[in-house]
């Protein structure tokens, strides 16, 4: 008989307690939840028939030598993304009868990925879908990559006078670039650009709002905000450009109140004052076309539907609905022709079809079990920390006896300062500080088997969790691959792909590769809240344990840093055919050694002639054998066209 696969179910525990603990339901939206064999299984477009098992992909893709660390990107499900936003303008704009369509861009600066730019074009062809860019570089991309001459080319950032000339010329090619203008000086420049080149661009005008935003981005929103004109600078822009016989090719407005906004109330009092900005704007001559709504269409990465920064308390459909109702109304107050909405929903779009993988290299555990017999003579120190152990032992953990626990964890956190106090003077030797700690790390432990770790609300006895708290070693860095983690405290959701039959018994923090202190991971979902520490497994010897961060697919990349020269994970591009069967589209490989030593000007000839003659000189000086310098080169050599991480 064939022996299963499917590891046996664990009594205590089942796959509702690890979709619960993990909240993967919630924040897993239809794309990830758990399949019997308890690995996370991917559903492309929430079809629950046809499905992937990600720890049998990851398996597979290490018998092609594509190991972790990397990054799974499903393409499926990014074409899904596009279409439920498309879908659901097309909806609301149905509804309402609103009389004229939506054109979505994606803002380039989310991900700059050739696939990834090509698949978005590719998937969003069928409603014109474009592209928006910041900077020079960015306009080049778009440039070459829009192939749909009906696709939008919205052209933001700072801009010089190549930049405006390249804009002015594309529009010549058949493109549709729309030059937005953010800053008051730029108007002289496209003037005179103009009349340089005999030709003129369509014109754009980024307002600054007076309404205010949340969330982490909301002090750089409103009239202190980096770009946009305030109201005056637009009347005087509009004054320079009917000067100039170019009012007629102004015909966007566009305003932006910052990413992730989680407060539907937010995004509505924006939309009141743009429109009507808008509404102003074609009443004195210009002939609007275009309101461009901007970023700012957030996700729930928690599943808490919540105002919480890490979270949103609408739905798609429902920004697509008081996006167009908001517009519309304004517009038929007035008399005015409905434009034509644009988004540029790039968090929402590119969010979920990416998950970074990585693998446990090692665990730092508390041992917290103790001799209690151990017969050395004891200061009185350590004498007081033993009986407190044996009265946690012998106590119930009942209501009326909380406050005695409580006194009893209070009391041996004390005797352990004392210790350290003592240790400090020379008065107790490292042997005996040693065991101070031990027993108070089995005081903490033995609180957890009368109180379950959950259960432990008192702050009084919170520094348990942390105290007993154990740290997994993972082969990745958190500046290359979630930088936003770091520098901006974003919570991602962070679960073991794989082993949900079982229960997960230690409750661990994340540290990465980099030498660097704030190289950890320490903030979790919790159903709505974040907490400190997130429930893991033990290791099984020869086992591989693998983590997968999801929605990671916004930014990370694009912010991502070279922090201790750990370089681009490998990029798998994942299409899910019929059949719960897949196929890799496309791979980009990682980094090695010397690729990321030659961005900052190290030659690997150079290091490696370099330790060549150091090694010759080791040899005449009888500190190092012939047979040693060749090993040492030939590992030398091996090791630079090697990838940065971590190796089996």
């Amino acid at each position: 008989m064939k022996k299963s696969n499917t590891p046996k179910p664990n009594k205590s525990w089942s796959i509702q307690d690890s979709l619960e603990t993990y909240n993967i339901e919630k924040w897993g939206d239809k794309y990830f939840s758990l399949n019997q064999k308890g690995n996370i299984a991917i559903f492309p477009n929430g079809e629950k028939e046809n499905n992937i098992d990600l720890l049998q992909l990851i398996k597979e893709l290490k018998s092609r030598e594509i190991n972790p660390p990397l990054i799974i990107r499903f393409n499926d499900i990014l074409k899904d993304r596009i279409s439920e936003l498309n879908i659901a303008f097309e909806k609301a704009i149905k509804n309402y009868q609103y009389s004229n369509k939506y054109k979505g861009v994606f803002p380039i600066k989310c991900n700059h990925q050739k696939n990834l730019i090509e698949k978005i074009l590719e998937f969003g062809s069928q409603w014109n879908f474009g592209l928006e860019v910041g900077s020079k570089s960015e306009l080049l991309i778009g440039l070459s990559l829009i192939e749909n001459k009906k696709s939008l080319l919205i052209c933001n950032g700072y801009k010089d006078k190549n930049y405006i000339e390249m804009t002015i010329l594309a529009r010549k090619l058949g493109k549709q670039p729309i030059l937005v203008i953010e800053q008051r000086d730029e108007v002289p420049r496209i003037i005179e650009c103009v009349r340089k080149l005999g030709a003129t661009p369509l014109i754009g005008i980024r307002s600054k709002l007076s309404s205010k935003s949340i969330g982490r981005w909301g002090k750089s929103i409103g009239e202190s905000s980096k770009f946009g004109l305030s109201i005056p600078e637009i009347m005087l822009t509009l004054k320079d450009l009917e000067s100039a016989n170019l009012l007629s090719e102004l015909q966007l407005l566009h305003f932006h109140i910052g990413s992730q906004i989680s407060d539907i109330s937010i995004i509505k009092d924006a939309l009141q004052e743009a429109s009507q900005i808008f509404v102003e704007l074609s009443k004195l001559g210009a002939p609007m076309k275009y309101i461009d709504v901007g970023g700012g269409l957030g996700i729930d990465y928690e599943g808490s539907t919540t105002t919480s920064s890490n979270s949103t308390n609408y739905s798609l459909q429902n920004y697509a609905n008081d996006v167009v109702a908001t517009i519309k109304d304004s517009c038929a107050v007035n008399n005015i022709e409905e434009p034509i909405i644009i988004s540029e929903s790039g968090r929402s779009i590119i969010s979920h079809c990416s998950i970074l993988i990585f693998n446990i290299l090692g665990t730092s555990n508390i041992n917290y079990i103790i001799n209690e017999n151990n017969k050395n003579k004891h200061s009185l120190i350590i004498s007081n920390l033993l009986n407190t152990f044996r009265e946690i032992k012998e106590i119930k953990a009942t209501k009326d006896e909380y406050t005695k626990i409580i006194e009893l964890w209070n009391d041996a956190k004390k005797f352990k300062d004392d210790c350290l106090s003592t240790f400090r003077l020379g008065f107790m030797s490292l042997e005996e500080r040693a065991y101070a700690e031990q027993i108070t790390w089995a005081c903490a432990k033995e609180i957890t088997n009368k109180i379950e770790i959950e259960n432990i609300h008192n702050k009084e006895l919170a520094d348990i969790k942390d105290t007993l708290a154990s740290t997994y070693y993972g082969n990745f860095s958190v500046f290359r691959s979630i930088p936003d983690s770091w520098a901006i405290n974003q919570i991602f959701p962070i679960i073991p792909i794989h082993r949900h039959l079982e229960k997960p018994i230690f409750n661990g923090t994340f540290a990465d590769l980099t030498c660097d202190s704030d190289g950890k991971l320490n903030n979790f979902i919790d159903k709505g809240q974040s907490k400190s520490l997130l429930k893991l497994h033990n290791l099984n010897e020869n086992e591989d344990y693998f983590i997968g961060i999801f929605l990671s697919g916004a930014y990370q990349e694009a912010l991502g840093n070279l922090h201790n020269l750990f370089g681009n994970t490998n990029i798998i591009h994942i299409d899910i055919t019929k059949e719960n069967k897949y196929k890799i589209s496309n791979i980009i490989k990682e980094d090695n050694k010397a690729e990321v030593l030659k961005i900052f000007d190290y030659s690997s000839e150079e290091l490696i002639e370099r330790i060549r003659l150091n090694s010759e000189s080791a040899i005449n000086e009888n500190k190092l054998r012939i047979e040693e310098s060749r090993q040492l080169i030939s590992q030398i050599e091996h090791s630079l066209r090697e990838s940065t991480y971590l190796s089996e």
